[in-house]
């Protein structure tokens, strides 16, 4: 691993080439069938794992590259150009995962590296064969062409032309009458493109339907928990887990919302109502990305933990991109530049307070990657999927004692109280999300028509209180089209909803002892994915998501923290 990185915008990884990367692995495998030691068997993996590295990194910066500007046609062609090379080093990844799954030596090796890796090493053998290698590369083609459609948007409204991103900032405005327009504008273009996002869907449960088929799997759902390494549940425990938040938060949801009515002198809560929980609005930080940043700076200085000695590296090298602009990718994410141990993050900033939740949320990310990237590994740089979530849902809560710094005291209290309704409400929405896949992808030939009446189906079962008004595409179950999640990366929603969970168990116990769920917080991100989920979730001193009355105490406090 490197240990001085350049700045992030003169990266530029060489991309591999097929032979190189393919001689590279015949010589790996030689080394590994060579010796005659434990040392000389370890040898062989780290550099093995030296070269998953270098491919990692070259994968992560043609991808932020590329969301960073969807219109740069040099990103595009990069990007086609990774998403057609990377399925075809799967093959030989593979081949040596298989190797040392069926070495004679897996004990001893299993002592030096973790069973855990194992685990891992075995679901990904069993989600990919050369035979899906096409489908594979359709599947990421399908992505970014829906990628691009929605980063391409430019909606009237007026007068002015925004992308989605910066509409939405007008989800949270004060006035209601511009709340609905800007929601009728957003849903008027899903309206004008519905039949491509259609047909770019069914593409893509086609060919994910067939990668399961060809691998033998019942369906794309068995295949998809094991591309997610849930190594330590199955779906009746999902199921189960869903049952819970219907039962237990969809009833206190509702009548959260009956509040909300109440509190802005309305009717009922209307869609575009939602994210605005008082007649002041939701509020906004006091000042624009650079004061946020320098702001951001003193609150990690203060939260200790090497977060802000680690946060000013990142402000350093570049691996800070919050602005919105035309042309970049909506939404957020955190990546890691893995050769060098560190992370990059990427946002929309648009003035509202989304900017704060979502900049702390990635900086969850980014601050576990950093700690977990002396991990023995690269495989347990990240937690899985769902265990991932948790760091950042987690510094969410963890960070509200600075909230005064970006919304003054009174608007700081707004801030902590709209979000805890926020995050309660977005509990069933979350398994709503699930739920849906669950349904789509058991009935994979179903018709565009069919997949908006499973959506209607779970928001009637999940978000009774949703109401669209007159808006015909919405009303007709259409709402999914925009959850880019439901495209890009199926199955992982419910990651959110299960770590949101554990998040808010953080909260009610930094209530209590700050210090101590500080330090099982710091504990639980340097492991990074060296276990699964819920051996991570209750080795932090948290109850799983999937024990019976997970969601007690987080709804106990939640009404006092309410009033309710």
């Amino acid at each position: 691993m490197q240990t001085t990185l350049p700045h992030f915008d003169s990266l530029k990884p060489e991309t591999p080439k097929v032979n190189d990367v393919t001689v590279e692995y015949a010589l790996i495998k030689a080394a590994f069938d060579a010796a005659i030691d434990i040392r000389g068997r370890v040898a062989a993996i780290k550099r093995w794992d030296a070269l998953r590295i270098k491919l990692g990194t070259w994968q992560s910066v043609v991808h932020a590259r590329f969301t960073q500007d969807t219109n740069n046609e040099d990103y595009k062609a990069a990007k086609d150009q990774e998403s057609e090379l990377s399925p075809k080093f799967l093959g030989p990844e593979t081949e040596f995962k298989q190797i040392l799954l069926k070495s004679p030596h897996r004990a001893e090796l299993e002592k030096e590296f973790g069973a855990q890796a194992f685990h891992i090493w075995e679901n990904d053998v069993l989600t990919f064969d050369p035979k899906i290698e096409a489908d594979l590369v359709a599947e990421s083609k399908l992505v970014s062409k829906y990628t691009s459609l929605k980063s391409g948007a430019q909606i009237p409204f007026r007068g002015e032309s925004y992308n989605l991103s910066r509409l939405a900032a007008f989800a949270m405005d004060a006035d209601r009458t511009t709340r609905q327009a800007a929601s009728e504008a957003q849903w008027d273009w899903f309206t004008s493109n519905a039949a491509e996002l259609d047909a770019i869907y069914s593409e893509l449960v086609k060919h994910r339907h067939t990668m399961s088929q060809k691998l033998g799997f019942r369906n794309y759902v068995e295949m998809a928990y094991r591309m997610r390494q849930r190594n330590d549940y199955d779906e009746a425990a999902v199921a189960k887990f869903r049952a819970q938040v219907r039962d237990d938060i969809v009833p206190l949801a509702l009548a959260l919302k009956q509040t909300q009515a109440k509190d802005l002198g309305i009717e009922k809560v209307m869609s575009w109502d939602e994210k605005v929980w008082d007649l002041e609005g939701s509020p906004r930080p006091k000042g624009d990305h650079d004061w946020m940043v320098a702001h951001a700076q003193t609150m990690f200085d203060e939260l200790g933990n090497g977060m802000g000695e680690f946060f000013a590296l990142m402000r350093e090298r570049g691996l800070l991109d919050l602005k919105a602009r035309d042309g970049k990718a909506g939404g957020g994410y955190c990546t890691s530049i893995t050769e060098w141990g560190l992370p990059f993050i990427f946002a929309n900033f648009n003035g509202t307070s989304g900017d704060i939740t979502v900049f702390t949320h990635e900086m969850g990310h980014a601050y576990q990657n950093y700690c977990s990237r002396k991990q023995c590994l690269s495989d347990y740089f990240w937690p899985s999927y769902d265990a991932a979530e948790v760091h950042s849902m987690s510094l969410e809560y963890l960070t509200w004692p600075w909230m005064d710094k970006f919304f003054g005291k009174d608007d700081a209290d707004r801030f902590r109280r709209q979000e805890l309704l926020g995050k309660l409400a977005f509990l069933p929405y979350g398994v709503a999300v699930d739920h849906f896949q669950h349904l789509v992808y058991a009935e994979p030939d179903a018709t565009s028509q069919r997949r908006h009446q499973m959506w209607q189906e779970m928001e009637r079962t999940y978000l009774p209180w949703r109401h669209y008004g007159g808006m015909s595409h919405v009303n007709q179950g259409g709402m999914w089209q925009a959850q880019s999640h439901i495209y890009r990366t199926p199955f992982y929603y419910i990651d959110y909803v299960l770590a949101e969970t554990c998040a808010m168990q953080f909260w009610v116990r930094a209530d209590k002892d700050r210090a101590g769920a500080m330090q099982d917080y710091v504990a639980l991100c340097s492991r990074g994915g060296e276990a699964p989920f819920q051996s991570l979730v209750r080795g932090a001193g948290l109850v799983s998501p999937f024990d019976e009355g997970c969601l007690s105490d987080v709804v106990g406090q939640a009404k006092r923290w309410l009033g309710v």
